[in-house]
């Protein structure tokens, strides 16, 4: 059931296959308005709102730059900085035109795209762990590629351990947390770059500027809903350390913990973390949430 919930949701927000109501939206933009289902209609929405939230450094409408950068091992060479300065130009979530009388959406400039890459992980985890609670399921993990929900209870503990991959060695735990209820997301630079002239370039793209973001490895976000945990990781990851800190700080029942490209470990005020054990080449924390 779960499954079948993750392929539903798939066929609806992919912008790879024409036949979905993204796909649709995309191809009438600057042409005409969409109706859509109320399900994508709501989900736009409260991505715009993530959007707003986050001043633009999570942008749904971020997806006109994908031909720009590609991590297939075909890039060799940094783009032309006016491509990707002009790619930018289709890049603004403040333009799409919602009319929620008539459920439809339009994108005004012919060329503009939106897109669930930042969000849709998160929304599908969030669905198919609904999709099992309404089953019957008194608890549970759902991890879709590290946007993770889990509920209830495991039979050894209270709540789940969820364990955080140490983004200079991916196959080890940097930390662990012990969490009930609530998605852990993390959005990092160490599965999905390219290295050119001894560069890292990151999939995480600034919308703002159409460059791959620098500084910061990874950002993992709490939060009650993997769907935001999911859009957020990915605005603060973009936005940089003291304003990413600045505004979870201000938000009630969200947390979250940056690493820096310097291994600098920094954490919002609600959580606590703990040293357990270390030496020169691995490091383990524990880190819970304040009451």
């Amino acid at each position: 059931q779960a499954d079948a919930e993750v392929a539903r949701i798939e066929a609806l927000i992919s912008s790879w296959q024409s036949s979905s109501e993204t796909s649709m939206i995309n191809q009438a933009a600057g042409k005409e308005d969409i109706v859509v289902s109320e399900e994508l209609f709501q989900l736009i929405s409260r991505s715009i709102k993530v959007s707003a939230l986050t001043a633009g450094t999570f942008d749904i409408s971020y997806a006109g730059v994908d031909k720009i950068w590609k991590y297939d091992g075909t890039t060799h060479q940094t783009p032309d900085s006016q491509l990707v300065e002009h790619s930018v130009r289709l890049i603004g979530y403040e333009r799409i035109v919602l009319n929620e009388e008539e459920r439809s959406v339009f994108l005004p400039d012919e060329g503009m795209k939106i897109g669930f890459g930042a969000i849709g992980k998160g929304y599908a985890a969030d669905r198919a762990a609904m999709t099992l609670r309404e089953s019957g399921y008194e608890a549970g993990v759902v991890n879709a590629g590290g946007d993770l929900i889990c509920w209830g209870s495991s039979m050894n503990s209270q709540g789940w351990q969820i364990s955080i991959a140490d983004p200079v060695n991916p196959n080890t735990i940097l930390a662990s947390l012990d969490i009930q209820d609530l998605a852990v997301v993390t959005s990092g630079n160490y599965e999905k770059f390219i290295d050119l002239d001894g560069v890292r370039y990151s999939h995480i793209i600034d919308p703002r500027t159409g460059w791959p973001v620098r500084g910061i490895r990874s950002v993992t976000v709490i939060s009650p809903i993997a769907e935001f945990s999911d859009a957020l990781a990915t605005g603060l990851f973009v936005m940089g350390v003291e304003v990413a800190l600045s505004l979870v700080n201000q938000i009630d029942r969200i947390e979250c913990l940056i690493i820096t490209d310097d291994n600098e470990i920094l954490t919002s005020n609600g959580l606590d973390l703990e040293l357990l054990q270390g030496d020169s080449e691995s490091t383990d924390f524990q880190f819970r949430i304040r009451n």
